[in-house]
């Protein structure tokens, strides 16, 4: 019975007892339907007992001696934020002594100038962001990160004329449900036939340090499209390119594709929904195909706020564990209990600010890719299980492979360079300790954290779209593994 319905039958049941005790009757008097009808006319105010039932969680929390209450968040207006936001509407937060304000910012650049500079306490942040910082890509600070937002969660779309055309280069792709994952090869002859023309192909991404960077020149390199390089010369990362790749914010990545200033994206959800909703174009891939289950966002702060406010910042993994949590709870038949209230929340125009229809296409675990191909993706987002919101070392290595083959990092690296920086950046001890107070209080079961044997390096995994095995303990032959890109000595 649910705890509601449960505290008002109870409560009605005392009350037709105490009325029968009144008038001198038996109790063997009092029928079910006596209860059931003193029950139902029980008045309760709801809101009231929900804060009386949500408070008994609060009431385990043992709140750490923060040295700085107030808080201030940046975040981007993208789905994957939503631990930051659920964190602070239900209360997590609050339990830990900390009074958080969530502000969106308008691009990547920004939001990670305002943690550096301490205008923002710390921010959701691209998993290549805190990387990029540390090591001198476009901004040079020592940014880490003690919890990963999310595993999956992107889409590749390309505009209605685009897909008309890979669907004549590919008829199978003419199906209502065409087999998926779909690859760039029927792009290819599209993208030969711009440069034969001397026409530029144009698509966007978020951020050069972005995974959506990554994952779309993974995509088209996968297909034999080379997405160029960065070098010295080069900053905008097109040196040799066939297909040219430049910035956009992802609120912005809809409209921009319908002016046909790009031609198709990399972006976050729920953009790439957007586009399905107004019929402007098409997802043809998202990330879980391909790398399955593949890091995203993190929550980052600097080196400096952390060593400052340690016990804030542990406060602070404490409160996202839960939202995480919180966030891929699921019933006995595996269906996500609390994502469609999330969305009602992020649709917030203070959060995310799209429709809740729009929101919901990819978060209640669906994806639409048409309307005639709508697919069950119950991990298109995954805010906790798989160990995702544990900063894994391997995780940090897979971007700093990418950002060498792409020519961001412009020198060879030996192996051991890899993993000394992953170390610098991630941060597992401090999720650790957040994790084993949570355990202590009992709001986390042991096993839903990495055992203390762990090494950070989750197994080596072939679940990419190319099928190439990545093992991050090798990182120069994953580079080398590659038919486009730099190659390591």
């Amino acid at each position: 019975m649910h705890t509601l319905a449960k505290f008002r039958f109870l409560l009605g049941a005392a009350f037709v007892a105490m009325f029968a005790t009144a008038l001198g009757c038996s109790s063997d008097d009092i029928t079910l339907e006596d209860l059931e009808k003193a029950a139902a006319s029980v008045e309760i105010d709801t809101d009231s007992l929900a804060k009386s039932l949500d408070s008994e969680s609060a009431s385990k929390t043992v709140r750490l001696d923060v040295e700085k209450p107030d808080l201030k968040f940046g975040f981007i207006k993208l789905t994957d934020c939503a631990p930051l936001v659920i964190a602070k509407e239900k209360g997590y937060f609050e339990d830990e002594g900390l009074n958080v304000e969530l502000a969106a910012q308008s691009n990547w650049k920004d939001l990670l100038d305002a943690v550096i500079n301490r205008s923002l306490d710390g921010a959701h942040m691209l998993a290549g962001q805190p990387i990029g910082a540390t090591i001198g890509i476009g901004t040079k600070a020592d940014v880490i990160t003690a919890y990963s937002l999310d595993y999956n969660g992107n889409g590749i779309t390309v505009s209605n004329a685009i897909w008309e055309k890979m669907q004549e280069n590919d008829p199978a792709l003419k199906a209502e449900k065409p087999e998926h994952p779909i690859t760039a090869a029927s792009l290819k002859p599209i993208v030969d036939e711009y440069k034969q023309a001397g026409k530029d192909f144009n698509m966007g991404m978020v951020f050069p340090v972005s995974t959506h960077n990554y994952e779309i020149r993974y995509w088209l390199a996968a297909s034999g499209i080379n997405p160029g390089f960065y070098d010295d010369r080069n900053l905008d990362g097109t040196k040799d390119a066939d297909v040219l790749l430049s910035v956009t914010p992802p609120p912005q990545m809809p409209s921009t594709m319908e002016q046909g200033t790009i031609l198709g994206y990399c972006v976050g959800e729920p953009w790439n929904q957007k586009a399905v909703v107004t019929g402007i174009g098409v997802p043809v891939t998202t990330n879980y195909d391909i790398w399955k289950n593949n890091p995203e966002k993190v929550f980052g702060v600097t080196k400096q706020w952390n060593e400052k406010n340690p016990k804030t910042h542990l406060a602070v993994v404490k409160a996202l564990i839960r939202a995480g949590k919180w966030l891929d709870e699921t019933d006995d038949k595996g269906v996500l209990v609390n994502r469609q209230e999330a969305c009602e929340i992020l649709s917030n125009p203070n959060y995310v600010g799209a429709d809740v229809d729009v929101i919901d296409n990819s978060m209640t675990g669906t994806f639409v890719f048409q309307k005639t191909d709508v697919r069950e993706m119950p991990d298109f987002n995954v805010f906790f299980k798989y160990n995702a919101s544990f900063p894994h070392y391997s995780d940090c290595i897979w971007f700093l492979t990418q950002m060498r083959r792409w020519g961001q990092v412009t020198e060879s690296k030996p192996a051991e360079w890899y993993s000394e920086t992953a170390k610098k950046v991630y941060q597992p001890e401090i999720y650790r300790q957040a994790a084993k107070l949570l355990i202590d209080e009992g709001l986390l079961a042991e096993d839903e954290i990495p055992a203390d044997d762990y090494d950070g390096y989750r197994e080596v995994t072939s679940d990419f779209i190319d099928g190439k095995t990545y093992d991050a303990k090798d990182p120069i032959a994953y580079i080398n593994g590659f038919e486009i890109g730099n190659k390591e000595k």
